[in-house]
């Protein structure tokens, strides 16, 4: 006797739900419900898929399913096994929270919510709900989020510390390119997603201020060596303070100005700023390329990477600069005369 297939009793929230008998019959019916999608699953692939309507199962309307049953004698005339998911087209809220890091390694929290539905159920079912044997909602849930937070890692790894926090409108509007692509491989459209939370540590917050302000990255380097140095002192016997009145206001002084600011590298590992002819950096010791190189920003004096167009800091166009040859100072290029001597270029 027929009978009839559907997905009773679903509840709101539910993605998928798995039909518990897989022997199926011709003249058997199947009843999709609107918002939905049935696809028949077996030996580890996808093939016909029914949409909202009434369906009498035939060899007529599972054609592809049909074409490698008819391998198997017989069987149109007793029931064949296969299963049956269903799949809800409706939108879904899912959570995302994971600790990566940025270019120069800072830590990053983050955590917030993003929207999708089911665009592709074919493709849907066979790489993630059979593929990953994810055939209940919770399941499939622990899945995507685990999906989507290691390719957010992967994305936000390419930023700044800088960049996350003083652009994060752009940030996200990048990383949901990236995550539509990768949502579209798996039969999912990436709707929307919206950070809720992002942080790092104490140190790298301090430090995150103190460039945001103007702060270079070497004067950086030298108050937390001063905070770090006070630290020390705090915890050490009475006959160290004396010491401290000595070393402290030497770290606290402001180095004297020496002409025109300096050319910058970026260390390839933390990516803080160090002096040109540095061999090491300051920061986390590591070995400084001798071809590397740096542009002064014209406008805020900030210290960019070798190639840069525009400053990291004001956003103002950088531009090659040349020495004015009669008084050596540095002019842009193109113009025609010095702004220093006036004399022509």
């Amino acid at each position: 006797m027929p009978k009839v297939i559907e997905w009773a009793g679903a509840r709101e929230g539910d993605i998928v739900w798995k039909y518990p008998n897989e022997e199926i019959g011709w003249g058997d019916n199947l009843v999709v419900h609107e918002y939905e999608a049935a696809v028949f699953f077996r030996d580890g692939k996808a093939y016909d898929v029914f949409r909202a309507g009434r369906h009498v199962l035939s060899t007529a309307n599972v054609p592809l399913l049909t074409k490698i049953l008819s391998k198997i004698a017989g069987f149109d005339k007793v029931p064949f096994r296969s299963t049956i998911v269903f799949v809800s087209l409706k939108q879904f809220q899912g959570k995302f929270g994971a600790q990566g890091q940025t270019k120069e390694l800072a830590p990053l929290k983050f955590f917030g919510s993003s929207w999708f539905r089911v665009e592709e159920p074919n493709l849907f079912v066979n790489e993630v709900v059979g593929g990953q044997n994810a055939y209940t909602t919770s399941g499939l849930q622990d899945f995507l989020r685990g999906y989507f937070n290691e390719r957010l890692i992967d994305t936000l790894s390419q930023y700044s510390l800088a960049d996350v926090f003083g652009k994060l409108d752009e940030t996200s509007l990048l990383s949901k390119n990236v995550l539509f692509d990768a949502f579209s491989r798996i039969g999912l459209e990436l709707i929307d997603v919206k950070f809720e939370g992002i942080d790092t540590t104490p140190e790298w917050r301090d430090r995150l201020f103190y460039i945001k302000t103007g702060v270079g990255a070497s004067e950086v380097l030298r108050m937390e060596t001063v905070q770090k140095s006070a630290e020390s002192l705090s915890k050490s016997s009475g006959g160290a303070i004396g010491a401290g009145a000595v070393i402290l206001p030497q770290a606290m002084q402001q180095p004297a100005a020496q002409g025109p600011a300096q050319v910058m590298v970026v260390c390839p590992k933390c990516g803080l700023q160090n002096p040109q002819k540095s061999k090491f950096c300051g920061g986390c010791g590591a070995k400084m390329k001798k071809d590397g190189g740096g542009v002064n920003c014209p406008k805020c004096k900030t210290a960019n990477a070798a190639g840069a167009k525009f400053c990291s800091n004001c956003g103002t166009a950088l531009q090659d600069t040349v020495k004015c040859p009669k008084c050596k100072a540095e002019v842009q290029a193109g113009v025609k005369f010095c702004p220093n001597c006036g004399a022509k270029q």
